[in-house]
């Protein structure tokens, strides 16, 4: 489907919904693509896990969480 984003209230809804996904779809792959850990944060991320395995007790339910925040 090629059409103006300038025009898509013409388009039929069926049409718009197309669009609409195709968007979508066109943001997940950007994102997927974009979605790279620094070293940093590759690090930071197995030492938290790595703390977590050695104390299990350590952690917080989710329930907990969301409650709080």
């Amino acid at each position: 489907m090629t059409t103006s984003i300038l025009n898509y209230k013409e388009l039929p809804i069926y049409e718009r919904i197309q669009l609409v996904e195709d968007i979508l779809d066109s943001i997940a792959e950007e994102k997927l693509n974009n979605l790279r850990l620094s070293t940093e944060e590759s690090n930071e991320l197995h030492r938290r896990l790595a703390a977590h395995q050695a104390d299990p007790s350590s952690g917080i339910p989710w329930e907990q969480v969301r409650a709080t925040s």
